[in-house]
Order: C-alpha cells, then structure tokens, then sequence
C-alpha cells in the first residue's frame, strides 16, 4: 500500500538528483527499513527543464507550477491525496502546494528551510535563536556566491541564454561552478558528485536545448510582467518537515517556521549543502520516511 509523493527538482538540478532516495522510497527494506513505508514516486521535470520542454507559455513562477503538479498527481495520474517533497525552487513549490492545496496535498517537506512569502536574507540576526547564529554567518557568508547568479537569471536570462546555449562548456562550467560552491564538498565536487553525474546533468540541459528556458524561472518568479494574484493567508496548512543543512543557501529561524505552518519535523543535517538528496542520499531517504509515515495519505 504506498503512498504517493512528488518530488520537485531547483537550478541547476534536475529529476537525477533525486536518483538515489528514490530507491530508499520506493523500497525501503532492501535498505533496512520497513517495507510499509514504502511510496509511489513521481518526478517530474519543472517546466522549461529537460524533458519537460519546449516551455510553451510564459509566466510559469511556483503557484502556477503547484497547480499543474496538482492536475499531474490528481487529474492525470490519480492520486486524490498525497505527499510533496522538494528543494531549491522545488522547495518554494511544495510549499505552494501546501498553502492553496491542502485538500489534494497530506503533508509537505523541504530539503531548503525557506516558506513562501519569507526571505531569509533580510531577517536581522536577532530574529534567530542563539543556537541559530551559525544559520547568520552562512547566510553572509554565501551572498557573494550568489549575487551574479540571481541578478543576471532575474533581470537578463534571455541574454545569457544565447551564450550558454551555444556552447556545451559554457553550459557544463555555468552549471558545475554553482554545484562547486553550493554544496559541501570542500571544493572537490567531481569527488563529491562524480564525473559521471556532473556530465549527466549537464547533458540533461544541454541535449535538451533547455538552458535558456530553465533561467526563466527566475524571471517569472522575481521581475514578472503581472502583480501575483493577491494572497491574504501565507500559512501552510499541511503539515511541514523540514531538513537543515550546515552549507545551504537560504535558513529561517525555527520560531518563525512554527509560525507560520504546523511544523512537524526539523531535522539538522550532520554535513550537505544546497543538493542534500543528491550529497546525503541516505540522510534523506530516512527522514522522508520518518516524516511521512506519520502521515494519511
């Protein structure tokens, strides 16, 4: 009897980052876990992404993405109810999902602590615990690694587009370059990651000619051309896990993730940065099954 979870992928991932927790989900006792913890999983490439091109419309941002993962798992595959999983942009998604679609969605994780509607970069360091302060200096420390990246996807994605899709080794150093600095790997990402993973997920972008329409995402979401429809509710009404790691990119204190949904798991990670499924597969794995197996699916 599994029970059915979408997992949702960011930049510069795709559906592979998940290719290890997926066997840890789908069957958990060949990992020494309970078989009836087991899931149906789905894993989808964003729009624009991969397989899931060419990207025929504009104005995909994260609450238009929910609603088509909803009509996916619901309408199309369906699952009247089920779980959400996500990290990077996939994380701001299943955090939408948990906002407008608590009737479809049973219960939301997050491999990035961030809820919509929170931007943990203007938070001031006494918002955070005293035991959180190391959540303070890893933000600070990670603006530099980040700010070129975010500018130039959100104001100018069609530019750098012609660029990286004109070159395989524009598009692999684009990409590898922020797996180099975002994850925990001490500098050494192909020993982290392998050769054969970093080629792999450059070649999903590359052979699918979807570099350019992958940066969009950044563009919808930050500068689009329309207001967002007005919300006056940003609590998730889902229950919520989240898993912290040590070199992510974005935190929020614990006190305002209690706020702001029904908070059920918070888990720090021991290492891993901003790719924890792909970096501590195992960790992941675990923790999704502990996470969801308290839940009615």
């Amino acid at each position: 009897n599994p029970k059915p979870l979408i997992l949702s992928h960011g930049w510069p991932w795709t559906f592979w980052d998940w290719k290890d927790v997926i066997p840890r989900l789908t069957d958990p006792a060949a990992f020494g876990g309970d078989p009836s913890q087991s899931f149906d999983v789905v894993v989808p490439s964003l729009p624009g992404f991969a397989f899931s091109a060419p990207l025929r419309t504009t104005g995909l941002e994260p609450r238009r993405i929910a609603k088509l993962w909803v009509r996916l798992m619901r309408d199309v595959l369906g699952y009247p109810r089920f779980g959400a999983v996500g990290g990077d942009w996939g994380a701001m998604i299943t955090g939408e999902l948990g906002i407008d679609h608590a009737a479809e969605v049973a219960g939301v994780y997050l491999t990035m602590p961030v809820l919509p509607g929170v931007d943990g970069r203007y938070l001031p360091a006494d918002a955070y615990a005293e035991d959180e302060q190391w959540m303070v200096k890893r933000r600070d420390e990670i603006l530099p690694l980040i700010a070129s990246h975010i500018a130039v996807h959100m104001h100018d994605p069609q530019t750098l587009a012609y660029a990286l899709a004109d070159s395989p080794v524009g598009t692999a150093a684009w990409i590898w370059e922020r797996r180099r600095a975002w994850s925990d790997c001490a500098g050494d990402v192909a020993g982290l990651f392998g050769r054969d993973f970093l080629c792999t997920t450059a070649s999903l972008y590359w052979l699918t000619d979807t570099i350019g329409s992958s940066l969009r995402i950044y563009k919808e979401a930050f500068n689009p051309k329309e207001a967002p429809a007005r919300r006056d509710d940003w609590r998730i009404k889902t229950p919520v896990g989240l898993a912290i790691a040590p070199k992510e990119l974005a935190y929020m204190p614990r006190r305002m993730a209690e706020e702001r949904c029904d908070l059920r798991r918070w888990t720090r990670l021991p290492r891993g940065g901003h790719f924890s499924p792909a970096e501590q597969p195992e960790a992941i794995g675990n923790d999704v099954r502990a996470f969801f197996s308290e839940l009615e699916l």
